[in-house]
């Protein structure tokens, strides 16, 4: 009975997740900043009729877009939900533990070094990613810091700071890299072509991939080390495979749309309240529903300030710092 019930709570969580995605894809190929093309100019366009003008914004602009959006919302959905789960703690969020920091503080750093952003080896961005997933996970192994969400969001922001800074001083004495990356680093997906995302996509399909063979461990994981090792599993290997998986999820979406944050803390989360805490099923759930929370920021960002744009990481930072407060406020505080 138990069984039947998991399995049709999980049926119907994937039906409502396509759902949402389908609902919000439609809404990102129909509302611009300008509002002068609809739904109904999009559908006109999509059958092969529709003037220049609309062809242009939807086939050049829109479509692009849309399909960015929700590579990045895979991406930093599952990194989210494997963090979460090998930290054991719901506050452990690429953004929030310095893993994007790290990935866009390399990209920084490599275009002061006479990169370009539109050449942009993908490669750049993992590495950071890896270096800040590393240290993020060894913070979260720390004795006793992996267990409190609080000190341990307090690390990562402490590394965060560290490599925000290290890339505001290049910013500011190199003006061809502040030109060059100024929207970027505050995440965005506006204006980006699909050539952008060849190099990205087989990164990000080999991250997904080693992140539901690392499913079934780390559900195994959930349960105690010592647990873990008598079903013969190895919980080192399992966590050096989170930070490969992580990194490549993190650095592919980084290079493709800068550092978006709060995406892989509110999406695992959300998956979890739809699903329960076992993470083969909530790591599906996130997948789904990571590229509907990006799109919908994205749409957001195109309408809250009309006929201007604000950039999507402002947008997903609106959202999901109030959801971060309130799990904060639900976490018992030591006195001081």
């Amino acid at each position: 009975m138990a069984t039947t019930l998991l399995s049709r709570r999980m049926l119907i969580g994937v039906l409502a997740a396509f759902g949402l995605l389908a609902i919000v894809v439609l809404l990102s190929l129909g509302v611009g900043s300008d509002n002068a093309i609809g739904l109904a100019q999009v559908f006109a366009v999509l059958q092969g009729a529709g003037d220049d003008q609309a062809r242009l914004t939807v086939l050049d602009l829109r479509v692009p877009r849309t399909i960015i959006g929700m590579l990045v919302g895979v991406a930093l959905g599952s990194a989210g939900a494997l963090l979460q789960a090998a930290a054991r703690n719901p506050l452990a969020e690429p953004g929030l533990l310095g893993v994007s920091a790290g990935s866009a503080t390399a990209v920084v750093v490599s275009i002061a070094l006479g990169a370009s952003l539109n050449n942009l080896q993908v490669g750049v961005a993992i590495f950071g990613a890896l270096v800040g997933c590393t240290i993020a996970l060894g913070v979260a192994r720390m004795s006793g810091l992996g267990d409190d969400p609080i000190r341990l969001v307090l690390a990562g922001a402490a590394l965060s700071s560290m490599l925000a800074a290290v890339s505001s001083v290049i910013l500011l004495t190199d003006q061809r890299t502040a030109d060059e990356v100024r929207f970027w680093t505050i995440g965005a997906i506006a204006g980006r072509n699909l050539s952008s995302i060849t190099p990205a996509l087989p990164v990000l399909l080999v991250g997904l991939a080693v992140a539901l063979l690392l499913a079934r461990p780390l559900a195994a994981l959930a349960l105690g080390e010592k647990v873990a090792s008598g079903l013969g599993q190895r919980p080192k290997l399992v966590r050096t495979g989170v930070m490969i998986s992580v990194a490549l999820l993190v650095g592919s979406a980084t290079a493709m749309a800068g550092p978006i944050g709060f995406v892989g803390l509110v999406v695992p989360i959300a998956a979890r309240a739809m699903v329960g805490p076992d993470i083969r099923r909530a790591l599906i759930l996130a997948v789904l529903l990571g590229p509907s929370f990006v799109l919908l920021a994205d749409v957001l960002s195109r309408i809250v300030a009309r006929p201007t744009e604000t950039p999507l990481g402002v947008i997903s930072a609106l959202i999901g710092a109030p959801i971060l407060v309130l799990i904060v406020r639900s976490q018992r505080l030591p006195a001081l």
